[in-house]
């Protein structure tokens, strides 16, 4: 993506106003976008790190999570991970009130479909990819994901 347009800033901010981060900044080519649930933090930013419009952004350090994965604990060396493809809501039932897509025990196929990640009203199926037995659900219902972070446990068959 080289521009951010005014809809992707829309949608960082309602995911950002729908979550429980305390605050939010994206940098990039030509972007730096700060927001704060705190009126009083934007008297913390050092001003001098904010780049005048149209110039290169300073080199940075990797970039730091936004949210941190649900706390779990390590599982067996054998089991595989199956995480989230892209940044957005978590969904374990494909619409409120249906039955979940897998649940603790279950076994699954290669093409299972164990969630669904959105973001700006677009829907990611995540399909098992392993086959196996779901052994840990890692977040829950509704809750924002980062890409990468891990979703649930798999024990593979085996």
């Amino acid at each position: 993506m080289n521009k951010i347009t005014q809809n992707d800033i829309e949608a960082l901010i309602e995911l950002f106003d729908r979550s429980d981060w305390r605050e939010l900044r994206v940098v990039g080519n030509g972007i730096d976008l700060f927001v704060s649930k705190d009126s009083n933090a934007r008297r913390s930013i050092d001003s001098t790190t904010v780049a005048p419009a149209g110039a290169e952004s300073p080199p940075r350090g990797p970039p730091t999570p936004i949210s941190q994965p649900a706390a779990a604990r390590t599982p067996p060396a054998h089991w595989v991970v199956i995480r989230a493809p892209c940044i957005g809501t978590f969904y374990n039932a494909p619409e409120p009130g249906a039955p979940a897509f897998v649940s603790i025990g279950q076994s699954v196929s290669l093409d299972t479909e164990v969630c669904l990640v959105e973001v700006m009203k677009l829907f990611t199926t995540v399909r098992a990819g392993v086959i196996g037995t779901i052994r840990e659900l890692l977040v829950a219902d509704a809750e924002l994901v980062e890409f990468d972070q891990p979703l649930f446990y798999v024990e593979p068959d085996g």
